[in-house]
């Protein structure tokens, strides 16, 4: 097995800079808890970006992955398979939907959110040809396909990467004056996250979320929900929308679906909405394969049990009670987020969020920067109090300036 140094050496060489990862090569892991290539363990705080919220390794969705793998992995969907018609019909039910058209990423899920409702605008709304609009919101994060980075204002993202595709409309997020100022005759769907991820785990202002239902629905307009970090436990909740008693038009989800073992994501709405789609119109070939529906099956019955929902509650208001206690010390300016789920301001004379990173990796704590000076925190949510109260205890040496 190679050596930190030569792993990251060969990954410089032959891999497209796409990534800034921390200096850490993991080998193996389990539950919240990684291990390297030269055997130290490491606290696993950022779980794959929500991918990874029943943990590494998690025994129900690797022996329903080795008993799918023993069986069928791929048909594409040329032909029927025995997994698909129960994971789709499981997820519209744990999701109080009629239809889902699965996919494999999130990015993927969120293109075919927003060809979705194109089409449904086209057909259903009476839009004329080639005019809808969807509005979205300024510091959103829903992938790097160029149609995504069309909307983004994220420059890094973005930049040299034209021509954008066009028919979108940024609006500051949490600002209903203009999301309403936005709207036009032509507008098809208002594409949110419930909860900014990328952004810094932002969290709209109470009562942003209920207003925006309203108003779509006055405006025959879908209303999308990008649930797919905030999504299925995370925030504790099945979805972030629920915190304000809010029911999309459409989920896009992604990320824990696939329980950190295989991608999947899905689009999951009413059948007036995905019954706008013909044979041929939109498709993909690994997109709802047996493998996936097999974990993703067992994914929704472990959700269906609420025990996740109610772990990320309780260890979420633990973590954010620490947390406050860490704000006006000085070196923590902000804190937010919601259930196991938060991002932390950092006051810039202690260091910018990838300083803090890396110390922290030190430490035998993985977390990721965002934005400069602020890092995010997102456990497994299979973490243990202790572990999570070590962890907790790191980032306070760190920040006190603890050697």
């Amino acid at each position: 097995m190679p050596t930190t140094n030569a792993a990251i050496a060969s990954a410089e060489a032959h891999c497209a800079h796409t990534y800034h990862p921390l200096p850490v090569v993991v080998a193996s892991a389990d539950g919240a808890w990684m291990t390297d290539v030269e055997g130290r363990r490491y606290l696993d705080m950022l779980a794959g970006y929500s991918a990874l919220n029943f943990g590494h390794g998690n025994r129900r969705l690797i022996d329903a992955a080795k008993a799918q793998l023993e069986r069928v992995t791929l048909t594409s969907r040329a032909f029927h398979h025995d997994r698909f018609a129960d994971f789709c019909t499981q997820l519209a039910e744990l999701c109080g939907m009629d239809m889902v058209l699965p996919m494999n990423t999130g990015a993927e899920a969120v293109e075919t959110a927003v060809k979705t409702a194109r089409k449904w605008g086209y057909k259903v709304k009476g839009v004329r040809d080639g005019r809808a609009k969807i509005v979205v919101a300024g510091n959103n994060f829903h992938g790097r396909t160029t149609t995504v980075i069309s909307f983004s204002t994220d420059h890094e993202a973005r930049a040299d990467f034209g021509p954008y595709t066009p028919g979108f409309e940024i609006v500051p997020y949490g600002d209903l004056t203009a999301l309403d100022a936005a709207v036009t005759p032509n507008t098809v769907a208002v594409l949110l996250e419930p909860i900014q991820g990328e952004a810094g785990v932002l969290v709209p202002p109470a009562g942003y979320l209920p207003a925006v239902r309203e108003l779509t629905r006055e405006r025959n307009v879908l209303f999308i929900a990008d649930e797919i970090q905030s999504g299925l436990g995370r925030t504790g909740k099945t979805f972030a929308c629920e915190h304000e008693g809010v029911v999309p038009d459409m989920y896009v989800l992604g990320k824990a679906l696939g329980g950190g073992v295989v991608p999947v994501s899905a689009v999951v709405s009413s059948a007036e909405v995905l019954g706008v789609y013909r044979p041929g119109e939109h498709g993909s070939t690994f997109g709802g394969n047996p493998l996936a529906c097999a974990v993703a099956l067992e994914v929704i019955a472990m959700l269906r049990t609420g025990e996740f929902q109610q772990r990320a509650t309780e260890l979420g208001d633990h973590l954010h009670h620490q947390l406050g206690l860490l704000v006006g010390g000085g070196a923590v300016t902000a804190v937010r987020g919601r259930g196991l789920w938060a991002g932390i301001d950092i006051d810039p004379s202690h260091g910018t969020g990838r300083q803090i990173s890396e110390k922290l990796m030190d430490r035998g704590v993985l977390v990721k920067d965002t934005h400069g000076s602020t890092i995010r925190i997102a456990p497994p949510l299979v973490i243990s109090k202790e572990d999570l109260d070590w962890g907790l205890q790191q980032l306070g040496e760190v920040l006190a300036g603890t050697s």
